[in-house]
């Protein structure tokens, strides 16, 4: 077997890992492997990460919702605006403004909200008490926020969701269940809507899905071991590490240029 497409599935299992335990880390891990692992081009290394993703949220949130760890409103706020409403209108303002402007706008925010969960001391064992209306607000200008960033970038997902919710007074758990309900839903949207516009190499792809989901396992396995406060610095040490990563790549690529 090729060594390229040996590393891939070891990858794979830690793409399902990383959905599982952190709710996030799917797309953006996942669409690198199909392009510089297994030399798959990007619109079709991102219909088959959409697919992979999909699948294994799916799995992940039905483990999640069994233990109460999922909060079907929120979700569904957050699906509706960051899916659609934010989406569409982050795919507008991006035409307007250069890719590396946006792609180092999209790192500075990786890298402060990284920072500001490491920074977190106290976790809420259940969401803060607000008013409804008050909450419900917050709740959709989070959403859309999030959407514009995603919808301009074409990324995020679960690495902004995650902090997001958690800014918003959830558990980590709940933030992370949560997360993956509207990863599901958008993947599983994006995934229909483009999938007739590319060729998908299905058996590479099935082969990574399956073992992204035994890695999901794992990672579920692993959050009811670990406490939440390490659960919520690993993701933020994560979302440091893709920021620094994409700004450095970004600063490296403008001095060559």
């Amino acid at each position: 077997m090729d060594t390229f497409i040996v590393i891939a599935m070891i990858l794979a299992v830690l793409v399902g890992v990383a959905l599982g335990l952190l709710g996030g880390g799917g797309s953006i891990l996942t669409v690198p492997i199909f392009t510089l692992v297994l030399g798959i081009g990007m619109r079709e290394a991102i219909v088959s990460s959409l697919f992979v993703v999909a699948v294994t949220s799916v799995v992940s949130t039905a483990f999640r919702v069994r233990r109460r760890e999922v909060l079907w409103r929120v979700a569904a706020v957050f699906a509706a605006t960051t899916g659609l409403l934010g989406g569409v209108a982050g795919g507008m303002v991006g035409r307007f403004f250069p890719e590396p402007v946006l792609t180092g706008l999209f790192a500075a925010i990786m890298i402060v909200t990284a920072i500001a969960m490491m920074r977190r001391r106290r976790e809420p064992t259940e969401p803060r008490q607000t008013r409804p209306i008050t909450r419900a607000i917050r709740t959709v200008a989070t959403g859309l926020g999030v959407g514009v960033l995603t919808g301009a970038l074409g990324a995020g997902g679960g690495f902004l969701i995650v902090p997001a919710l958690t800014f918003l007074g959830l558990p980590i758990a709940a933030a992370v269940g949560t997360s993956l309900l509207v990863i599901a839903v958008n993947s599983s949207a994006g995934f229909l809507t483009q999938i007739s516009a590319v060729a998908i190499q299905w058996p590479t792809v099935v082969t990574f899905t399956a073992l992204a989901l035994a890695g999901s396992f794992i990672g579920l396995a692993l959050s009811r071991r670990l406490p939440s406060s390490g659960i919520r610095t690993g993701f933020a040490v994560l979302v440091l590490a893709v920021g620094l990563t994409m700004l450095t790549t970004l600063i490296v690529q403008t001095l060559s240029s």
